[in-house]
Order: structure tokens, then C-alpha cells, then sequence
């Protein structure tokens, strides 16, 4: 007996087929060949749904990732304006509560002024160093109306692109990473033509801070004293 491709089965569910192909599948069909009859009503399933959902618009949000993840060839400008980013806010460097001599927290939090946006970052490293997961939000105080989505927003390692998204329509972003020297966020505007970059820090990993919490203070080291014994 001879069987059909999966391609003739797919043609056969869309009515791609003379009539005559039509004949001689539904024959088959009529044979009992269980395998075929598997194929092709898995094709008719396939092409039923497809034939509902042509007439439906995909959410917003999936749009926004799909472009992020396969992004579309364009044209950027070889020349851009760098926007200089400014650190106006470092949790690693913000004072210790009255009383307590020190303290350690996991991640890092810290917000830059790029002319007139705003860029609010959070840090979380994973278990292990290799990995960090990135939140942002990229906003305008002067401007709270101003369009913020579909901002390109690029992690890079020198010239390589790390990962790639895009803002929603709050500026709000995220994307996990592995953890490499010299990594920069880099935000595109106006198609290309200017640019917002700033330096990530490498975080240190949850298990690392944990196993240093257990660790207790460094013991002081005995002085040896200078006199003879007598």
C-alpha cells in the first residue's frame, strides 16, 4: 500500500488538491490505513484552528516580544548622539541605619538621569554567579505623557549583543543574562539615531553571599611581642 507525505496530507486539509488527488486520498482513506487517517486528521485539526484564528489580531504584548526576539532588519544610522547617563542614586552606597556598623544586601539597585529620562534599574543575581536577571523602567518626569514603548534595549559585551528587548508601554523592561566583564545597557531612540548607554556591575550570587554571612568575623591576629625572655 502506498502511503502519503505529511505535505500532500496538509494540501489535502486546505483544499490545495485537484479533485482528482482528492478521489484517490479519501480511497486511501477508505482503506482503513490507520496511519494516514492519524495524519490527516491532525491536518484538518491544524488547518480548522488556523482558519479561526486568521481573522483574530495577537495581543499587543506578544507582538512586543516576537519583535524583540526576532527583530527586524533596519536600517541604523552609522552616526548616533550618545547621551551622557549620570548616577544619581548607588544602593551599595547609601548609608548604613543608625546603629548598625554594617550590613550586606543581595543586588543592586540604581537610577541614572539621561537628559531628560529617567532609567531605574534593579539587579538580582541568581543562585550561582554565572546568571543575573535585569528589571528597568526607562521614564520622563517632564514629559509623563511621553510615548515610552518599543524602546529597544540592548545588553552588550564590547560590540556583541547579550540580549534584546523592548519596553512595554509603562518603559518598563526585563531580561535574564550571564554575567560577563563589560557589560553596558544600551538604549535606542529614534530609530537609531540617539543612544543612552550605561556600565552594569557584576553581582555577586545569592550562595556567595550566603556562604560569607556564615563565615563570622575575622579573628584579630596575635602581636609578637619584641622583648627577650629572661
Amino acid at each position: 500500500m502506498t502511503h502519503f507525505s505529511m505535505a500532500a496530507w496538509a494540501d489535502f486539509a486546505r483544499g490545495l488538491i485537484t479533485e482528482g488527488e482528492v478521489r484517490i486520498m479519501e480511497a486511501h482513506l477508505g482503506g482503513n490505513c490507520a496511519d494516514c487517517k492519524d495524519i490527516a486528521l491532525f491536518w484538518n485539526k491544524v488547518s480548522t484552528i488556523s482558519s479561526r484564528m486568521a481573522g483574530r489580531s495577537a495581543p499587543a504584548a506578544a507582538v512586543r516580544l516576537a519583535k524583540a526576539i526576532f527583530p527586524v532588519n533596519r536600517t541604523v544610522p552609522k552616526r548616533f548622539i550618545r547621551i551622557a547617563a549620570e548616577l544619581i542614586f548607588d544602593s551599595r552606597v547609601t548609608p548604613a541605619l543608625a546603629g548598625m556598623r554594617s550590613g550586606w544586601q543581595v543586588g543592586w539597585q540604581c537610577v541614572y538621569r539621561a537628559g531628560e529620562s529617567i532609567i531605574d534599574l534593579r539587579i538580582e543575581p541568581g543562585y550561582n554567579a554565572s546568571r543575573a536577571a535585569l528589571i528597568g523602567q526607562v521614564s520622563n518626569p517632564s514629559l509623563p505623557g511621553d510615548k515610552l514603548s518599543d524602546i529597544t534595549v540592548q545588553l552588550k559585551s564590547g560590540r556583541a549583543v547579550v540580549a534584546e528587548t523592548r519596553t512595554n508601554r509603562y518603559g518598563e523592561f526585563q531580561f535574564e543574562y550571564v554575567q560577563q566583564p563589560r557589560l553596558q545597557l544600551c538604549f535606542i531612540l529614534d530609530g537609531g539615531s540617539r543612544r543612552i548607554q550605561v556600565p552594569m556591575k557584576k553581582i555577586a550570587s545569592h550562595k556567595a553571599l550566603t556562604d560569607q554571612s556564615h563565615l563570622g568575623p575575622v579573628p584579630a591576629r596575635k602581636r609578637q611581642g619584641t622583648g627577650s625572655s629572661s
